[in-house]
């Protein structure tokens, strides 16, 4: 079982940027994906972008160009990098481990955190 640790969320005006960051604990970050995911209110959960252990990525049709998803395993922390933020990125981000090196849907992941709110207003 891996722990998962979101921050960096915040208050930010249209157009500007944040980084989030997922701090794991538990198992190795060197044996499972990890996806972000977030919830605006009265929507559903949605995946964001996620990379798998080989360091393939994937996005979200609405972020590709302005999202990117990294990873540091000796720090054992994945990184959203959040730029041109639109009113509608506001959300509460979640970070989460799946049940192995691959990326997919959200009931692949097994390990949630406890979100990072994330608005965009002016």
């Amino acid at each position: 079982q891996v722990q998962l640790v979101e921050s960096g969320g915040g208050l930010v005006q249209p157009g500007g940027s944040l980084r989030l960051s997922c701090a794991t604990s538990g198992r190795t970050l060197d044996y499972y994906a990890i996806g972000w995911f977030r919830q605006a209110p009265g929507k559903e959960r949605e995946g964001v972008s996620c990379i798998s252990v080989s360091g393939i990525s994937t996005y979200q049709d609405s972020v590709k160009g302005r999202f990117t998803i990294s990873r540091d395993n000796a720090k054992k922390t994945v990184y959203l990098q959040m730029n041109s933020l639109k009113p509608e990125d506001t959300a509460v981000y979640y970070c989460a481990g799946g049940r192995g090196r691959l990326c997919g849907p959200a009931n692949y992941f097994s390990s949630w955190g406890q979100g990072t709110q994330v608005t965009v207003s002016s």
